[in-house]
């Protein structure tokens, strides 16, 4: 089984690698002694996220996540980075590929499958909804330093 690879740590940030995508389906997540999923793993734990959680998953040609979920306190957003595929929510059924981007609310059921020919390489972010106000538009700030490689 594939292990997440830490490259470096500080005080204000973590960074990991997966490795390549190509290589996802090496990746396995046990939700109990019966129930394993190939190909996804959740990196949110790795990066010490305190506010979202982000996984990656690959469903190969043929597969698809088996079952509608929904969440009690959770919104997702899913990027899909490649291939080809079918999403539903609320018993609605779309067309997904490289670049489709979905936002899901809690009580939204959905699930998706890989009807395609190639690999379906996806990106899940989940977070709180209303997490953000206002005032967090203006929450960047550009910092007067000079850049240095």
């Amino acid at each position: 089984m594939k292990q997440i690879k830490n490259i470096s740590n500080g005080k204000n940030y973590n960074a990991i690698s997966l490795g390549n995508l190509s290589e996802l389906n090496e990746y396995v997540l046990s939700l109990s002694p019966d129930m394993n999923i190939l190909g996804k793993v959740f990196i949110g734990r790795n990066l010490s996220c305190e506010g979202t959680e982000i996984s990656f998953q690959v469903f190969k040609p043929g597969s698809e996540t088996g079952f509608l979920h929904k969440h009690h306190k959770h919104e997702e957003i899913y990027v899909f980075i490649k291939g080809k595929g079918e999403y539903q929510v609320d018993g609605e059924i779309f067309p997904i590929g490289e670049g489709t981007v979905i936002r899901v609310s809690p009580d939204g059921e959905r699930t998706v499958r890989n009807n395609g020919n190639d690999d379906l390489v996806m990106m899940c972010i989940q977070y709180k909804p209303v997490a953000f106000d206002e005032s967090d538009a203006q929450d960047a700030v550009i910092l007067q330093k000079e850049v240095k490689w």
